[in-house]
């Protein structure tokens, strides 16, 4: 048979009519490359600026005021805090309020006047390398021309190399800036997300094309039944894929874990259970399994590329901050990191702990409503 150009016509229009009926397919296809182009052009940013720092002063000298316009002004540090003791410098980085801590000594100007070269302490979090080696970079060239405008007439002698200033900069939490530290902590939380939430989309969804959901429907089984019914067994699968990689991370990459197991595990919970609420949620809004995959990669993608996993966090845009609060892998990020890398106890992770247990209440209402319209 020879090739008819208007059969070939008759399948593309078919193919578009199909496309035009199947509209959520259709928009997934649109909307997803859209997303993905808005994030990599906007959001990500593999050179982080304006990163948070905290300066603690005991010295309030002209040159100590030097410093600090001198540390904005490379952008990559904006002054958030100036704080008055250690103590609050310490809970500060260990919550990841700060990335730096900049600490000038009492007798700076005195040692600085003197030629003494005074020593000038830069703490900083190094658990995510990526967003602190940079500025780590710029800071010791920033150091030795800071206080040139100060050091004119009498003083230009302390101009020459080595510096007038001592820097001493200290890696927290991870001193060799081994990215496996940084990383396989993370991927608990995207390993998570990632199959929580597909699983139990396609479950459902496939329940409803294999006809089951009407044997399920002639049940009395209440919604809420249901979904506790549902989500339980994937909570255990889990708990099984947390040891797992647990267990890598301690014997084949020979991460520390400076905090306590127990508080990991409980507050793991929450966000399982939040990532199922997901799951249930685009199940009975999909109408076969491919939409349901495409749900789950709506929201996967901007947890991936949002939450401070791939890309520094404090990076990106403040638009992209915001929206990447609203997502739980971005809080639990920083709950596991904060407790395997800086051995965080439960009050420095509440304020990371609070907005994870607000979504799962968030998704559970929305997944238990939209069940409730699935059945009727």
């Amino acid at each position: 048979m020879r090739f008819s150009f208007a059969r070939c016509w008759a399948i593309i229009a078919k193919e578009f009519i199909q496309m035009r009926r199947d509209r959520m397919t259709f928009g997934m296809m649109i909307g997803i490359p859209c997303l993905q182009l808005i994030l990599f052009g906007y959001a990500i940013n593999a050179d982080p600026r304006d990163l948070p720092t905290a300066i603690l002063a005991a010295d309030r000298s002209p040159f100590s005021r030097s410093l600090e316009t001198a540390l904005e002004n490379t952008r990559y540090f904006r002054i958030v805090a100036r704080i008055d003791s250690e103590a609050e410098a310490e809970r500060l980085l260990r919550r990841g309020d700060v990335l730096f801590v900049v600490h000038i000594p009492a007798d700076f100007e005195r040692q600085l006047l003197r030629g003494e070269r005074p020593a000038l302490l830069l703490d900083a979090d190094a658990t995510d390398p990526a967003a602190t080696s940079q500025a780590l970079g710029a800071v010791q060239s920033l150091i030795d021309h800071a206080f040139d405008p100060d050091l004119h007439g009498p003083l230009a002698h302390l101009r020459p190399r080595p510096g007038p200033v001592e820097l001493r900069a200290h890696r927290r939490y991870n001193p060799e800036g081994i990215t496996r530290y940084h990383i396989v902590p993370g991927l608990l939380g995207v390993v998570l997300t990632m199959t929580m939430v597909i699983i139990t989309a396609v479950a459902i969804t496939r329940e409803r094309e294999r006809g089951t959901m009407e044997n399920l429907l002639s049940t009395p089984a209440r919604p809420a039944e249901v979904m506790i019914g549902k989500i339980i067994p994937y909570i255990l699968v889990g708990y099984l894929q947390t040891a797992a990689i647990l267990v890598a991370a301690r014997h084949l990459f020979h991460v520390p874990l400076e905090g306590s197991l127990t508080l990991l595990l409980v507050t793991m919970l929450p966000f399982i259970v939040a990532n199922l609420a997901m799951g249930i949620t685009f199940s009975t809004i999909a109408r076969n399994q491919l939409q349901a995959m495409q749900m789950s990669f709506f929201f996967f993608l901007p947890s991936l590329l949002l939450s401070g996993f791939m890309f520094p966090f404090r990076g990106m845009p403040d638009w992209a901050q915001s929206l990447g609060s609203l997502l739980p892998l971005t809080h639990f990020l920083r709950i596991a990191r904060g407790i395997i890398l800086k051995g965080n106890p439960l009050p420095d992770i509440l304020p990371h702990l609070w907005p994870l247990l607000a979504f799962l209440v968030l998704a559970l209402a929305l997944g238990l409503k939209r069940y409730r319209q699935t059945l009727d």
